[in-house]
């Protein structure tokens, strides 16, 4: 099975949110709780799933039960832009009876149904280790993300620095700090 790098970036944010909501700052395993939470805000996270649909999956974490591997392999190869449509891939889908009415909110929504195709995926892909392949794969995007950082760095290095761009960068430190801060107040470790 070959995952594509749509998939394989969504795969690391997706672990990386189950990795935050696990435990709290003493260490202690907080998952339900925070999946709870989270369910609560289901109004509030659907303005966010075209954008961050790992951020807001998580509410159907241990929703899935696969009764088509083959089916959800085949999603994974797959693009963003080349995704089966969600009605034809829940057949192969068993949806928990605790997680139904979130299912039908969502899929009333106008990107519901695309973000259950995602959401369907990364749930798959969390309970399925990565291959040899997969891991290489995922190494090798990473090394090209750091030498494109790196071209970046070396065209800012080469800018003379002005005033504006001083104040670009100032405003932008200004929006994460204030991302963070928002975090923070939904129950997120600040990141740092």
């Amino acid at each position: 099975m070959s995952i594509s790098t749509f998939f394989l970036d969504l795969r690391s944010a997706y672990q990386s949110e189950i990795d935050d909501l696990a435990t709290d700052s003493e260490g202690k395993d907080v998952l339900r709780k925070r999946l709870a939470e989270k369910r609560k805000e289901l109004g509030f996270l659907l303005q966010m799933m075209e954008l961050s649909p790992e951020m807001v999956a998580v509410v159907l974490h241990q929703a899935f039960r696969f009764t088509s591997p083959a089916a959800m392999d085949h999603l994974l190869a797959q693009d963003a832009d080349e995704l089966p449509e969600w009605e034809a891939l829940s057949n192969g889908i068993e949806i928990a009876p605790w997680a139904r009415d979130i299912v039908k909110t969502i899929v009333g929504e106008p990107m519901g149904p695309w973000f259950m195709t995602i959401a369907a995926a990364l749930e798959y892909m969390h309970h399925k280790p990565l291959t040899a392949a997969e891991r290489a794969q995922l190494a090798s995007a990473d090394d090209e993300d750091e030498e494109d950082q790196d071209e970046v760095r070396n065209e800012r290095h080469d800018d003379t620095h002005t005033e504006d761009h001083e104040e670009d960068e100032a405003d932008a430190r200004a929006r994460e700090d204030a991302g963070n801060d928002w975090m923070v107040e939904q129950g997120f470790d600040r990141k740092d």
